[in-house]
């Protein structure tokens, strides 16, 4: 029996990792997407901002610093709705365990946060289906910051809300925004029900935990593939 009934009615679980930049969300779900894989189940990954029907528009306006919050939005729907009709879709029905670094969330999050009118955000991904079980990676905001600069020498334009005009510098820009993102998936916890993870945790404590709810309810056997 099934331990994780499906809210999508898809043969296959949509699984969905959710935080703020430097949470280490996408170092989690690419180690459960390799545990998963090493288990011979069948296994599809997607990640945000990654159709190339729109990346490279993205990337251009990111550059340039020229994208607005509406037309930031924008892009990012084309974005989702592209891979969720070419990918997202397809491998539910066809009963793979999707796993999907960032999902509607995000947008439910970022775009709210950069000004743009909650209702009108959600409205643009109606046609999406809930995901089986989200992880929200909940770091301190330090912490993230730390991650972040560890691995480059400064943080990005977007990425500190610089847009938004917070703050004189990156870095504060960045816990103010990134701030206000967190309250925002903290509201949304409650609203949807995600299953927080403390992400000033170890890698291996985190992933311990990630897999051990997995294992608690969906059956695997029924992803494996055929021998």
């Amino acid at each position: 029996m099934n331990k994780l009934p499906g809210k999508s009615g898809y043969r296959g679980r949509l699984i969905v990792v959710e935080g703020v930049d430097g949470s280490g969300k996408s170092t989690q779900i690419q180690l459960l997407r390799r545990w998963l894989e090493s288990q011979r189940l069948k296994v599809f990954f997607s990640q945000w901002n990654s159709s190339e029907l729109v990346k490279s528009a993205t990337s251009k306006g990111k550059k340039k610093e020229l994208l607005t919050p509406t037309t930031f939005s924008l892009i990012h729907a084309t974005d989702f709705a592209d891979r969720y009709d070419r990918q997202l879709a397809p491998m539910l029905k066809a009963g793979y365990i999707v796993l999907c670094d960032r999902y509607v969330y995000t947008a439910f999050v970022r775009d709210t946060v950069r000004g743009c009118d909650p209702a009108w955000v959600r409205e643009l991904y109606s046609f999406a289906v809930m995901p089986d079980l989200t992880f929200l990676f909940k770091a301190d905001l330090e912490v993230s910051l730390e991650r972040i600069l560890s691995g480059r020498p400064e943080l990005k334009f977007f990425e500190a809300g610089m847009d938004l005009k917070l703050a004189p510098t990156r870095e504060e820009s960045f816990r103010i925004f990134q701030g206000r993102m967190l309250d925002k998936y903290m509201e949304l916890t409650q609203e949807f029900g995600f299953t927080v993870i403390d992400a000033n945790l170890t890698i291996e404590e985190q992933q311990s935990q990630v897999r051990k709810l997995l294992i608690s309810q969906l059956d695997l056997e029924k992803f494996a593939l055929p021998k």
